[in-house]
């Protein structure tokens, strides 16, 4: 078997904490043929220290350190550095199994453009883990099956059938050099959509491991309680907008149009998030906010025109406010999502 290089990237900022048992978890990794790409993305803690002294202890590390410009800005440097076939992402205060890659890349083949999938635990930091399993069943899907059954159910849905995320994943170079284009540095949430989805479509061949968690996303419920995105709703639609650009690039005819109105799914969706972002984080202003959010004329038409299906209880409760803003579905909102972080 052929030991393809594999260049894992991950980009670094204000990371202290965690970058040591990250890194730890790569070095050691049982697959020979890698490189390690730690990009600094303008760090103002000890990450970018950290960074330094991990690479003059393991010749596998290469260190970049550049301006703050953001997670997309700091990937793509790293992507124009490395020198791998393939490319593997690894957030900076996450790890993995040692034989992730191992394990992965023993089902490469060489073609330019194939990805394999593995799964991952959700580690939350006060303690507890949840597996979860890629919902698109595990095997290998060429062309065909890719147009049949993955590309149609990659968006609109309120779970992910193959995860959207770049983490876990191993990817071919060129699937990312062809959809670079459409990653904007302005996009803060979501933003793996913008690689992940048009790589995903553009997909010859794609292997999903069979309940293979070897990534551990580091989950830290009390940062996200003080977490707030003021753009977020702007952000949202920006998304929104690069995805229907993605889907006319990539699509004609009546594919297109099929395709269109699941890029409308996906923003209800991700308006879900937009609203909790306020209803979470903004106890000043999240009603008033929330009801621009809820009532704006894009907003409103989407809600008239695009059926989605939700059964997790907090969307239904996301999914009412954004229908009915009014003063009590907001407020028993903000309830909720002050019960819910104190716990």
């Amino acid at each position: 078997m052929k030991e393809y290089k594999v260049s894992i990237i991950v980009p670094v900022y204000n990371t202290e904490k965690y970058l040591k048992r990250c890194v730890d978890t790569l070095v050691h990794q049982s697959y020979a043929n890698l490189e390690i790409l730690l990009v600094d993305d303008g760090s103002t803690d000890e990450s970018g220290k950290i960074c330094d002294e991990l690479a003059g202890a393991h010749q596998r590390i290469k260190v970049i350190h550049k301006v703050n410009g953001g997670l997309i800005s700091a990937w793509k440097k790293g992507v124009e550095e490395s020198t791998g076939e393939y490319i593997s992402f690894v957030d900076s205060d996450d790890w993995v199994e040692l034989n992730m890659i191992e394990e992965m890349a023993a089902y490469l083949t060489g073609n330019p453009k194939e990805i394999i999938a593995s799964d991952y635990v959700i580690e939350r930091e006060g303690g507890g883990k949840q597996y979860i399993w890629q919902q698109l069943s595990p095997g290998e899907y060429d062309r065909e099956a890719m147009e049949r059954e993955v590309i149609p159910n990659l968006l609109g849905k309120e779970w992910r059938y193959i995860t959207i995320s770049r983490c876990m994943k191993l990817i071919a170079k060129k699937l990312i050099l062809d959809n670079y284009k459409y990653s904007d540095p302005i996009i803060r949430t979501s933003e793996d959509t913008t690689i992940m989805l048009p790589s995903l479509i553009d997909c010859e061949r794609l292997v999903v491991m069979d309940h293979k968690a070897y990534y551990h996303y580091l989950y830290v419920t009390s940062s996200m309680i003080h977490k707030y995105d003021k753009g977020m709703y702007e952000n949202m639609r920006l998304l929104h907008r690069i995805t229907q650009q993605i889907i006319c690039d990539k699509f004609q005819g009546q594919k297109q149009e099929e395709m269109l109105k699941k890029a409308d799914q996906e923003h209800i969706f991700m308006l879900f998030l937009a609203i909790k972002n306020e209803a979470r984080g903004n106890p000043g202003g999240y009603r008033k906010n929330i009801t621009a959010i809820c009532t704006d004329t894009e907003a409103r038409q989407l809600c008239r025109n695009t059926k989605v299906e939700v059964r997790e209880k907090s969307n239904r409760l996301l999914y009412l406010v954004l229908r009915h803003p009014g003063g009590f579905t907001i407020s028993l909102l903000r309830l909720a999502m002050i019960l819910y972080y104190r716990r």
